[in-house]
């Protein structure tokens, strides 16, 4: 028997479908209380050999957020020259990224030397402090669309140039350039779907062995 009423499984259930990647904000400004009740969430997140590996930066100086603009520019260039005939038009009229407009802009790492957990359960698989910091990503978005916070997730980067820019550590490593502001508009169908670029599967593909 759950412990968990009907009422809650099927709001959860919601929550997720309305977890969209959002790229499209208003420039007002997200209080610091609720931006911090959503960051807060990394602290209830489980992970490898409790190794807590993430670390979390916010990018808010004009420079630095002028520098992850570039570095997203270029790639996105780089992207596009890869893809030709319908795709490319198609990618070409994508929004990728909200960085010009969202007030909020997080860097999150994973320190992938840690001492913290004493390598336990990374020793065969070091990733797994990534998959943590992924998950910890989750428990992080699904806090701020509670709120009603929008979250977008940058991958068309250069994470050496942004670690160089953001001047962080060698032994960290980029897992996700997140932007985060009150959406323009709220929809429970991914963006890319609406405009055509790929369709969701309608059931998980399974196999037994």
């Amino acid at each position: 028997m759950s412990q968990f009423s009907k009422d809650f499984q099927t709001g959860l259930r919601d929550l997720m479908r309305w977890r969209r990647d959002v790229r499209r904000f208003r420039r007002d400004a997200v209080e610091e209380a609720v931006l911090q009740d959503c960051l807060d969430t990394f602290l209830l997140s489980p992970s490898v050999g409790l190794s807590e590996p993430w670390r979390v930066i916010r990018v808010q100086s004009p420079g630095a957020r002028a520098a992850a603009l570039e570095n997203f520019t270029t790639a996105n260039a780089q992207a596009l020259a890869g893809y030709e005939s319908d795709k490319a038009r198609v990618y070409a009229g994508l929004k990728l990224s909200g960085m010009q407009d969202a007030p909020v802009q997080l860097a999150i790492y994973c320190e992938e030397a840690t001492d913290k957990g004493a390598g336990l359960g990374a020793g065969t698989m070091p990733e797994m402090r990534r998959y943590s910091v992924v998950g910890a990503i989750t428990h992080f978005w699904l806090a701020a669309r509670a709120q009603g916070l929008g979250v977008g997730w940058v991958s068309i980067l250069d994470p050496e140039q942004l670690s160089r820019d953001l001047e962080v550590p060698a032994d960290w490593a980029l897992v996700a350039y997140l932007c985060v502001g009150w959406p323009e508009t709220a929809s429970d169908t991914p963006e890319l779907e609406l405009a055509g670029w790929e369709t969701r599967r309608p059931t998980l593909p399974t196999e037994v062995r």
